[in-house]
């Protein structure tokens, strides 16, 4: 038998970022999806050149060996934006991304303008999906440094009921004191979840601002201790065989070398990186 020509089109779908492969293919059998102006139906393969249109967007479909998976890490520093478009013009992250051609980097999750730390890109849409989604509850771990200390019935709260915010509870999967001196004492924590500044809103909620917020960890890639503030490095294809075997993805092997990247240099980021952080 011949084999069959062309990409499943859920997969082509959950690669350009549109949604997890299930939910493709319940838009496709709901009738969502038009493929060169003509209805597509379940098991559907595209090739390149293929127009395909999802509501309102429109993806024009690509070559294999432009769909390769690469995964980028920055450690993003205070001051930065995670943002194409700023009507202020502060600095982005994505200004110093390198350039691609035929696809585009995602940013997996965002770190607000004054929290530094691990930063992933990747050009895979279904792995940033499975990193952000909701439903599959990727840990985030962070180093955080309050103004105040917590009490021991405040640090078991966190961790077994949760504080309650104004969108509701969140609980911390992980909590460990630190130490610290003086005023400013220092946590890490692990959360499920990618809420908009949840962490600084639960200490805050218990009167405790947050000095400095450093994120340490998404999924299993660590910021590598050598990774300097500013610098970025590309993961090599082994360390991307692993996240995406990890993501129970399809592994996409990478065509092109690691990148050597950054202010200061970079080179191959490890997923099994340190886990320490700077405590001044």
């Amino acid at each position: 038998m011949a084999e069959q020509q062309g990409e499943r089109l859920q997969k082509v779908l959950a690669q350009a970022g549109v949604g997890s492969r299930r939910e493709m293919e319940e838009w496709i059998a709901a009738g969502r999806v038009i493929v060169n102006g003509e209805v597509a139906t379940l098991g559907m393969r595209v090739v390149e050149g293929d127009v395909v249109r999802v509501d309102r967007r429109t993806i024009r479909v690509k070559a294999p060996e432009e769909n390769t998976t690469r995964i980028l890490l920055y450690h993003k520093q205070e001051g930065e934006i995670v943002s194409r478009d700023d009507p202020e013009k502060r600095a982005s992250v994505f200004d110093k991304l390198p350039r691609l051609k035929g696809q585009k980097w995602i940013a997996v999750g965002r770190l607000d303008f004054n929290t530094s730390g691990l930063l992933i890109f990747t050009t895979s849409g279904e792995l940033a999906n499975h990193l952000m989604h909701p439903r599959f509850e990727v840990e985030r771990e962070y180093a955080v440094r309050v103004q105040g200390e917590l009490a021991p019935e405040q640090m078991r709260q966190m961790v077994k009921q949760g504080i309650e915010l104004d969108d509701g509870p969140v609980k911390f999967e992980k909590l460990t004191d630190e130490g610290g001196e003086g005023f400013n004492h220092w946590y890490r924590l692990v959360v499920r979840e990618g809420r908009n500044r949840v962490v600084r809103r639960t200490f805050e909620a218990l009167s405790l601002p947050v000095s400095r917020l450093m994120r340490v960890r998404f999924g299993i890639i660590n910021l590598p201790p050598r990774l300097k503030r500013g610098m970025m490095a590309e993961l090599g294809d082994g360390e991307i065989r692993q996240v995406l075997e990890w993501a129970g993805l399809e592994n996409s092997r990478p065509k092109t070398p690691p990148l050597r990247a950054g202010r200061a240099g970079s080179g191959q980021a490890s997923g099994r990186a340190g886990r320490r952080h700077n405590k001044t």
